[in-house]
């Protein structure tokens, strides 16, 4: 998730970046010779039932038959017209965050060692590269400086020769002998990524107006001074805003302070690490500069493939090497947010660029990973939730977060202020004052980590309410039950949720389940039958925003006149199966599912866009001036991240299908039906579009013939209608709209993009408008985008979901076994249950490992020194995540009209709070400090 974006005129319109032309293919597309099939993602015919239901993913075949379908995998000689010599690279890294970088050394490692090319900070000055500015400065460490942080990278280090690489890598790596130290000097400092303050005061309920809120008014930002933010504005109820919202924060801090004598006041702290996301494909790039053409051929692993390409053109068009094409494509890839926004990517192609002609790889092991791959941040974080003792109410909430963002900024300021909105949880806050600062640090980069933020919030506010519960002497769930957020409700910024709320249904069921109703008595017999152990049940809940406030989803759906379907999309699989169920939601409108899917797709002609100013900061003038262009949109590319793909991802691709329905298929199964066994007399049904059903295949409404596509598709390319249809929509928490004529068809629909292709027989006329790829680009009219106001409201999209688990404490060493869990899931309609199951097994043994196992030093002793590696980093294997006994319900929708919600990072929250509050349960002491160990139990007994 991110509050940036890429605010230059794309590159789409023309495929030029800075004068450079850019193309960008799927990987499967161009390195054919690493390829068992043809594509990826063009799945035999036997991956779909007759009934239209997945009997395995689409790109499972090339997975386990060993295609070369990660960008990791591929070499010089698996990409057609490159040279066949494939170079490595490595990253040399100063480890001594207190000492002046002076220089290297590298004579120790021979003369045949040496390797043929060495970059540095100097060459890029000199050769006049311009980094990208977000991971800036001093990509490289110049000589004389102080290192940012503990593993700042001094040099690129290329070997033409892979056993030459291979041998002096092995020197290299344990030590820092390659690394000249000056003097001791004071560790280096800067000011905080980012500070923000949300308050709230409500009315007399939710439903009455806010006296102030972020939505309404605005979010609140302090000043600095000695790197540390401070309020200077005084609080006044009839100043400016930031006067308005500190009045109004002061007496929330007044009233906690001096409460009534009803009022429950809590205040304690809780701490959570800075955690390794263990994704298995480690960063890594491959390129091939061609000085002659000067073009970049570039395989790379990112989740933000449009990102990537525009900073690489832009950083290496104005150096002395010049750039006329970059071919970049990104193949599959694993990161759970890592690769979003991810420095490494730049250095892989200047490793590219030095190669001398030379194919060069970059690619990080295991240790070089841990070393510098981005982190989850640690929170330090204060909380006080004043309670009315009468009625179990909340009154006020205030929060005070502290982020460590290591040494790049990457987007701990977003970070910290998704953080901070998601710290109410599922409860309706009345009065709230929450406050989030991400700070530098010598530690590792932080940045885009699975849960971004509200793991660290809401697993805290999960133990919290617990142990107010425990304190007022209440049942943890029906406090819960008392507070939970309804629908039409607000959170903390003022902004009502979207769609139906339905935390209350799953806490009815958890608050029935056998396991918690029998707790204690099950705790009495567990205990008396296993003496060396205390059993304990703990439970929680929270609701996790997906999308980032900015999403600009694209696809395109095309059928033949044979019925096969193609379906292009702007989204990279992550191995989260959204090629699989992208294929699918075709079948809403279009029967069946698509055929051949294209992900990753970055190239959009036919659209002919162009964007501007940040979608996050830009005012409403700025806004509505430049929407008088009908090819300006707010943002170009949604990147593959914050949980996205089923919501915002599936709005394109069933908008498009849905135009090849309504202007392609409809129309010519209403002509069949017309003169099919009536003979052109009048049907004696009522046919309707809202009839419309699709029956095995075959399109069937009001108890008409049913259609099968392959003759619907042929009929539709006879007629010229519209067989193709190109999307491009955003969403600011609200989908943009316009209107489009479409055949003559006028219809305001949810998209600010639009292309359409006509069918073979289209007539001279209609063919002659069709201009990129075929298709035919439609002005929009009445364009109405959501307000730039929205971005106050932080988030509005919500996936619900909960877990019950059952844990015990061995008395003598504090270690702490899961037993079983149970898992609740409101993710609306499903698209794929397995994937969903999938995700949900595979979240919650992550949430285990963070509330548990994951912990390693931030600084000196941490991974920024290279020596850290699984074998000291403990992640959760089979035995510790009860996995023959884990169970998981997942809430049937409201409707067969309910969207899907993204699900991916909310899995792992409530189990790390649930084990929090079953350790309570367990010992009868409380442990805020994650993960669990048994040193911090062994400390909270003896406390």
């Amino acid at each position: 998730m991110s509050n940036r974006d890429i605010s230059r005129r794309s590159f789409l319109q023309g495929g030029l970046v800075a004068g450079v032309s850019v193309t960008l293919a799927p990987l499967s597309s161009q390195a054919m010779a690493a390829l068992m099939e043809s594509s990826v993602t063009v799945p035999s015919e036997q991956w779909l039932s007759n009934n239209g239901q997945t009997r395995f993913r689409n790109d499972a075949l090339s997975k386990v038959c060993g295609s070369k379908v990660f960008a990791r995998d591929i070499r010089a000689k698996d990409m057609p017209g490159w040279p066949q010599q494939q170079g490595h690279a490595m990253l040399l890294k100063t480890i001594k965050a207190d000492r002046i970088y002076a220089g290297m050394d590298l004579s120790w490692l021979g003369a045949e060692l040496q390797p043929d090319r060495i970059v540095t900070a100097a060459d890029l000055e000199k050769d006049g590269i311009a980094f990208p500015e977000d991971h800036a400065p001093d990509p490289l460490l110049p000589e004389g400086k102080v290192p940012m942080f503990i593993g700042h990278p001094v040099a690129i280090l290329i070997w033409n020769d892979f056993e030459c690489f291979r041998q002096a890598k092995a020197k290299l790596k344990f030590n820092d002998k390659a690394i000249r130290y000056g003097a001791q000097v004071p560790y280096y400092e800067g000011d905080p990524y980012g500070s923000f303050r949300y308050v709230r005061v409500g009315g007399a309920t939710s439903a009455d107006e806010d006296e102030f809120a972020s939505l309404k008014d605005s979010i609140l930002f302090p000043m600095l001074k000695n790197r540390r933010p401070v309020w200077n504005s005084q609080p006044n109820l009839h100043g400016n805003l930031t006067e308005r919202g500190l009045f109004y924060a002061d007496r929330m801090k007044q009233q906690i302070d001096t409460p009534p004598d009803n009022w429950l006041v809590f205040d304690e702290r809780y701490k959570t690490p800075s955690i390794e996301p263990a994704a298995m494909e480690p960063d890594n790039g491959n390129g091939w500069y061609d000085p002659v053409s000067k073009t970049l051929h570039f395989v790379v692993a990112t989740q933000c493939p449009m990102e990537v390409a525009t900073e690489t053109a832009k950083m290496i068009a104005p150096s002395r090497f010049g750039l006329a094409k970059l071919n970049m494509h990104p193949g599959y890839t694993v990161g759970y947010g890592t690769k979003d926004h991810n420095i490494f990517v730049y250095y892989a192609a200047l490793a590219a660029l030095y190669g001398a002609g030379v194919p060069i790889r970059l690619a990080n092991d295991r240790y070089e990973q841990f070393q510098s791959g981005i982190k989850r941040h640690g929170f330090d974080i204060r909380y006080q939730l004043a309670v009315d003792k009468n009625d179990n109410s909340f009154k006020v909430f205030r929060a005070e977060m502290a982020l460590d963002g290591g040494g790049r900024i990457n987007y701990s300021a977003s970070v910290a202020a998704v953080g901070a909105s998601a710290a109410q949880s599922i409860y309706y806050m009345p009065q709230s004052d929450l406050q989030a600062t991400a700070y530098p640090s010598r530690g590792v980069e932080a940045g885009s980590v699975r849960g971004y933020g509200t793991l660290q919030t809401m697993a805290s506010t999960e133990m919290m309410v617990d142990e107010i519960a425990n304190r007022l002497g209440v049942d943890a769930i029906e406090l819960r039950k008392k507070n939970v957020l309804l629908s039409g409700m607000k959170n903390t910024q003022g902004a009502v949720p979207a769609g139906g709320l339905r935390m209350h249904e799953i806490l009815d069921k958890a608050s029935t389940n056998e396991i918690w109703k029998n707790r204690d008595t099950r705790k009495r017999q567990f205990d008396a039958q296993d003496p060396d152990n205390w059993y304990g049940v703990g439970f929680a809940i929270c609701h996790k925003d997906f999308g980032t406030g900015s999403e600009a989803p694209m696809a395109s759906v095309e059928f033949n006149a044979e019925g096969h379907i193609t379906l292009r999309h702007v989204g990279i699989e992550l191995g989260t199966g959204m090629s699989t169920s992208q294929a699918l939601v075709v079948a809403d409108f279009l029967g069946t599912a698509a055929n051949e899917v294209e992900t990753g797709v970055t190239e959009w002609a036919e659209l002919q866009l162009i964007t501007s100013g940040n979608p996050y900061l830009m005012s409403q003038a700025e806004q509505d001036t430049v929407l008088r262009n009908p090819r300006w949109v707010g943002k170009l590319a949604s990147a593959s991240s914050a949980s996205n793909s089923s919501f915002y991802f599936s709005h394109a691709t069933r908008e498009a299908a849905r135009v090849l329905f309504n202007h392609g298929l409809w129309p010519v199964a209403l002509e069949i039906w017309r003169q099919g066994p009536y003979g052109g007399q009048a049907n004696p049904y009522v046919v309707r579009r809202e009839d419309a059903h699709w029956v095995d295949g075959k399109l069937t409404a009001n108890g008409m013939e049913p259609l099968p596509l392959a003759m619907l598709a042929k009929r539709a390319h006879e007629r010229g209608l519209v067989t193709g249809a190109t999307v491009h929509s955003f969403n600011r928490w609200s989908w943009a709209e316009s209107e489009f004529t479409i055949e003559g068809v006028r219809e305001r629909l949810p998209l600010d993009g639009l292309a359409v292709k006509y069918g073979d027989g289209a007539p001279k006329v209609k063919l002659a408008q069709m201009t990129s790829a075929g298709f035919h680009l439609l002005d929009r009219q009445n364009v109405a985008y959501p307000p730039t106001k929205l971005n106050n409201a932080a988030v509005t999209n919500y996936t619900a979901l909960a877990t019950l688990v059952e844990l015990k404490v061995n008395k003598g060493s504090g270690e702490v076994k899961v037993l079983n869990h149970h898992t609740w899931a409101e993710c609306g309609r499903v698209l794929v249950p397995e994937l969903v199951n999938g995700q949900i097994e595979g979240g919650v043994a992550m949430g285990i490992g963070h509330a548990l196992l994951e912990e390693m030093p931030l600084y000196e002793g941490g991974p920024g020194e290279g020596d850290w590696n699984f074998n000291r980093y403990r992640l959760p294997l089979a035995r510790d995540v009860a996995v023959w006994k884990q169970t998981s319900e997942i809430l049937p929708p409201l409707s067969p009209s309910d969207p899907s919600k993204g699900i991916a990072e909310v899995v792992m929250i409530p189990v790390a709070a649930a084990i929090g509050n079953a350790v309570a349960h367990a010992i009868g002491k409380r442990v805020r400090d994650l993960p669990i160990t048994s040193a911090r139990i062994k400390e909270a007994l003896n406390g």
